[in-house]
């Protein structure tokens, strides 16, 4: 369990690129990070404003001659300092992750980057190689994936108690997008902008959670090829869908299904995963995170329970409270960034041997990612096809 005794010896000198005070996304990111006390913010390029970023950074503790106007100039002038930045978190409009994290990159640090890292697959294999290469690591923000109860599913899957996987069935589908909401909402509006976003828009923004959700559970099964068709609803978002269906064929012969959406009226999220195997299945909603359906064939249904002793021990070494009180996605992105200081710290060490089997969201993730949408927009666009993965 997490009781507050930090991992490192010491706090991580950390900066932002974007998160400002209009982002939706900035806080969780901050929240996460400083939960544990593994890093400390110390500068940042917050806005695209250069005297709205400063003021927002000051207001956050961060003295004002280490708000910068723009990335670049962050990365010079902290690589000048003795107490520069170590590490810095991008979020951004996902049409400037690529250059962002090239450039942390190339000036020594590491990167914790929303997700896509970028529109193509070539962009995303030349991050991980320069990754390697300035040996500092990228970790992606698949922020569910933090949740406990995942390293559960994992851990049973791996035990065989669900014999041979069949089927896995995915959704990330909401409704608080099925009319044009992005007309009056400026945060939204980018999200279904090919300037922005690229290719896809529900497929890059809610498909690759639940793909990653299924990567972490099942990490030896592999995608052979898929086949997409995706839809634009409100007709205004065309070329982008608002709405797609996916098909997966896997390397063991199993399938899968994904349906990603932001026009399922009604719902809430939407966001689950069914593994299904020769003798069990498990399930798991993000709305109820703290539990997982254990389905035995011929017996009752089990509700395993976050925090409680049965459960394995890489579900519960992350618990910060005790079974029966709830946690939520703040705790499941802080467990992420909690990993990815250890992550960054045992980089600089050279530890290889707790690297060797310890678990993030890394740049494979993110290349992964990349090329399933990649794949994705490739078939919906020849007609729905089947395509090869790789």
């Amino acid at each position: 369990m997490i009781n507050g005794i930090k991992p490192l010896d010491r706090s991580l000198r950390w900066g932002m690129v974007g998160g400002g005070g209009t982002s939706q996304i900035g806080y969780i990111h901050r929240s996460a990070a400083l939960r544990d006390n593994t890093f400390t913010l110390v500068a940042g390029a917050f806005d695209i404003d250069a005297a709205r970023g400063r003021a927002f950074g000051e207001s956050l503790g961060v003295a004002g001659e280490r708000c910068y106007p723009d990335y670049q100039t962050l990365f010079r002038q902290e690589a000048e300092r003795a107490d520069g930045i170590e590490a810095v978190s991008i979020a951004t409009p996902n049409n400037t992750h690529f250059a962002i994290c090239k450039a942390a990159l190339e000036s020594g640090l590491h990167a914790v980057c929303e997700k896509p890292l970028c529109f193509t697959t070539a962009e995303a294999k030349e991050l991980a190689a320069l990754s390697k290469q300035r040996n500092k690591i990228i970790g992606v923000t698949y922020g569910y994936s933090g949740h406990q109860l995942i390293q559960q599913a994992r851990s049973m899957i791996a035990e065989g108690l669900l014999g041979d996987i069949r089927i896995v069935n995915m959704s990330f589908s909401h409704g608080f997008h099925n009319e044009a909401v992005e007309l009056d909402n400026p945060s939204t509006r980018w999200r279904v902008d090919p300037k922005f976003v690229g290719p896809s828009y529900v497929l890059g923004d809610l498909a690759t959670h639940p793909l990653f959700l299924a990567e972490t559970m099942l990490p030896e099964l592999k995608i052979k090829r898929l086949m997409c068709s995706r839809q634009s609803f409100v007709k205004t978002r065309a070329p982008l869908e608002d709405n797609a269906f996916v098909l997966m064929e896997y390397n063991n012969g199993a399938v899968g299904s994904l349906w990603c959406s932001a026009v399922n009226c009604g719902s809430m999220h939407g966001q689950k995963i069914r593994v299904i195997g020769s003798k069990a299945s498990l399930e798991w909603w993000d709305e109820q995170p703290n539990q997982l359906r254990y389905e035995i064939q011929g017996e009752p249904v089990r509700i395993l329970e976050r925090g409680m002793g049965y459960l394995a021990p890489r579900a519960l070494e992350e618990d910060r409270i005790g079974g029966g009180h709830p946690e939520g996605l703040f705790e499941a992105w802080s467990n992420l960034y909690r990993r990815f200081a250890v992550a960054m710290d045992a980089t600089d060490r050279g530890d290889k041997t707790l690297l060797a089997d310890f678990w993030y969201p890394d740049v494979d993730a993110g290349v992964a990612g990349v090329q399933w949408v990649e794949r994705c927009v490739e078939s919906a666009d020849a007609g729905a096809i089947w395509v090869d993965f790789e």
